[in-house]
């Protein structure tokens, strides 16, 4: 659910990226031009990687070493052009500024969970690896590559966000219209900078899309190789596709592109709900980890020490649990009623895999499973009395 709502959002961006070729038929990203185009390439995206998961990933390498040129353009101009007065000016954004547009944002603390679910959207995916890790050669390349991945990504996320304030000001920054890199660019170079960054976001993103796409295959595909997910989604095509896993994954994706007409900030609202419906895969994970190292059964020969393990467990689980409360209420009222539907999908699973006189649920499922359904119902009636509007 996560990776599909993550790729309209791409759809989204894209689609409000092409807005700055062809004004103005995709403002927004998300008027019926926008449904419309963004649904061709869904289906698009759905054929080519029918055709063979290989040749997907040969385009998006090309896709890949495409879209870091203009990210280094841009790293380099914002480094040539960087004013250390600037980026002292109002530095922890608690002043109004009047010549430069800045307001007070509050206390440190609100700013920091103000950006939380921007944060988790930047790094959402990097277990991607692990799930499609039985392709590779190397499963110590898969752990190395996604560790450089990592801190590179990190790093130029870092370098992507703070060069512009050493350019121009917090309130001057925070009204540019998304891609807010293409008109830093133009500012410092001309408006050949604005066609630069936007011809490479609109790489990035038809590569990026391109990855999401084959991920949202391999997921329930994965799941029901492991019994977790009805067997239907371990069905694959001649080609070694996992095509109703990945069917099934477009449908949904459609689905959410037509209701992102009706959304009034779509980007951000595509942005807050992938991030909050990932969170409970990832708090589940780290609570498993604490688990493990608590009762002694953390896996012996491997590199991590049981501590460290231990450590980032906790750690994780907490950090987890506060940025659900970042979130808000009006997007966890959105993922309850989502999740709920998926004990349909649990329920089929366990039916397939279960001993014949075995229950679907054991005791603890039951009253987790008619808890959550009583606050999808609940969250159902708010969002029809729109007393909760996304």
């Amino acid at each position: 659910l996560s990776a599909i709502f993550a790729n309209v959002g791409y759809a989204i961006l894209l689609m409000d990226s092409l807005n700055y070729f062809f004004p103005p038929h995709f403002k927004g990203g998300n008027n019926l031009p926008s449904v419309i185009g963004g649904s061709i390439l869904i289906w698009l995206m759905y054929f080519m990687i029918m055709a063979g998961v290989r040749q997907a990933t040969s385009i998006n390498t090309i896709g890949t070493i495409a879209k870091l040129v203009p990210i280094a353009v841009f790293i380099l101009v914002c480094l040539f052009v960087f004013k250390i007065s600037m980026f002292h000016t109002n530095f922890w954004g608690d002043e109004t500024i009047k010549s430069l547009h800045d307001v007070d944002l509050g206390n440190l603390g609100g700013q920091i969970k103000s950006t939380m679910l921007v944060t988790l959207w930047s790094f959402i995916g990097i277990e991607g690896a692990v799930v499609i890790s039985d392709r590779a050669e190397s499963q110590a390349a898969v752990s190395k590559a996604t560790l450089i991945g990592f801190l590179l990504c990190w790093l130029s996320y870092v370098a992507i966000s703070m060069l512009p304030f050493g350019t121009l000001s917090q309130g001057e920054l925070s009204v540019l219209a998304p891609p807010s890199s293409a008109s830093i660019l133009a500012d410092i170079v001309g408006k050949w900078g604005s066609w630069f960054m936007n011809a490479g976001v609109i790489i990035a993103l038809l590569s990026s899309w391109l990855v999401w796409t084959m991920l949202l295959a391999e997921l329930p595909y994965a799941c029901a190789k492991d019994g977790t997910f009805p067997k239907i989604f371990a069905k694959v095509n001649k080609n070694g596709t996992p095509s109703f896993s990945l069917l099934v994954s477009s449908i949904g994706m459609q689905i959410t592109m037509i209701f992102v007409y009706f959304a009034s900030n779509a980007w951000n609202v595509m942005l807050s709900i992938t991030g909050v419906m990932i969170l409970p895969a990832y708090i589940a994970s780290t609570l498993y980890l604490w688990k493990m190292c608590a009762k002694g059964q953390f896996p012996k020969g491997t590199n991590i020490k049981e501590k460290t393990a231990l450590i980032t467990g906790v750690l994780g689980s907490i950090y987890g649990a506060w940025l659900i409360y970042a979130a808000g209420l009006k997007y966890l009222v959105m993922a309850s009623i989502l999740f709920a539907i998926g004990i349909l999908v649990f329920d089929k699973a366990r039916k397939e895999n279960k001993a014949p006189n075995e229950s679907s649920f054991t005791n603890v499922e039951k009253i987790l499973a008619i808890g959550l359904t009583i606050i999808a119902i609940i969250a159902l009636f708010l969002l029809i009395t729109k007393r909760v509007s996304l």
